[in-house]
């Protein structure tokens, strides 16, 4: 039973729905023509670069990842256990899936980060901004995953450009808020001594800051890559092509041995992602 006060209250509803809706409407008549072009061409260099990799036979694409690996990591283990994990997708014929969801984290890691690391460094030298920048920050990160499909949905359609869109968006905080960590964290004498030495500001930041705050800075390259990897996997709902495809279809059908394959699927190359590129921030797990 509703009270009078609540009764009262719910009659005088704020049209917010709607007034979002006129936003999108308004967006969709005069910009329709930027969002098709830039929908276009996301979709063309991930599908272009999804069909080159899938061109390459898996077993020499896997032994390459395994290499790239290696470069990075200079453990023969290591390397041996990716393309172990790779092998065992292969084995589960999920090689496609993986490879499309392997394209698509990467396509929007790199954006994140372009875009990121600049905002934390504005952010580090301007107290105001990041005063401006945190509540937009935190409305990124909070914000219900499923909130961010409707309108990217509305705005993009089904496919793998809004799936790299709204993967930006819900991964591009990490990297903003550890670059403003790491540069406010760095100690003031490290500063005042580069400043005694007659450095100019941006000798200061590439010189000192950027390199003193980098262990910090690649902490938000995991963490962007793990986010990233996450949203992929629900994107699926607005057509992305990666591993969530089967974990849908294991859902939608009951089917728990398609679901105990696609998770471990994703499981393995969460780790591998997470295990190559966490040798760059000094971490030794």
């Amino acid at each position: 039973m509703i009270d009078p006060i609540s009764k009262f209250i719910a009659a005088w509803k704020i049209p917010v729905g709607q007034w979002g809706k006129s936003v999108i409407d308004f967006i969709i008549t005069y910009f329709d023509w930027f969002f098709d072009g830039l929908s276009n061409g996301i979709e063309w260099v991930i599908e272009g670069s999804t069909y080159l990799l899938l061109l390459c036979p898996p077993l020499l694409l896997a032994a390459a990842l395994a290499g790239v690996s290696y470069s990075i990591q200079k453990s023969k283990i290591m390397s041996l256990l990716v393309l172990a994990g790779f092998l065992f997708i292969i084995n589960q014929g999920l090689w496609k899936e993986t490879v499309q969801t392997l394209v698509i984290v990467i396509a929007a890691t790199s954006a994140s980060m372009v875009i990121g690391v600049p905002l934390g460094i504005w952010a580090a030298h301007k107290p105001r901004v990041w005063q401006t920048m945190q509540p937009i920050l935190d409305l990124m990160q909070t914000m219900p995953t499923f909130v961010y499909l409707i309108p990217i949905l509305i705005l993009f359609g089904l496919g793998a450009a809004p799936a790299l869109i709204v993967t930006v968006i819900f991964a591009m905080p990490a990297p903003v808020r550890m670059t403003y960590l790491g540069l406010t964290s760095i100690p003031k004498p490290m500063l005042e001594a580069g400043e005694a030495f007659g450095a100019t500001k941006r000798q200061l930041l590439w010189k000192v800051e950027l390199p003193a705050a980098l262990p910090t800075i690649m902490a938000g390259l995991t963490q962007c890559i793990m986010l990233s990897l996450s949203m992929v996997v629900i994107a699926t709902l607005i057509g992305a092509p990666s591993l969530g495809n089967p974990v849908n279809r294991a859902l939608n059908n009951r089917n728990i041995p398609l679901g105990i394959e696609a998770g471990l699927a994703i499981v393995i190359l969460a780790i591998i992602l997470d295990r190559v590129l966490s040798v760059r921030t000094g971490a030794k797990k």
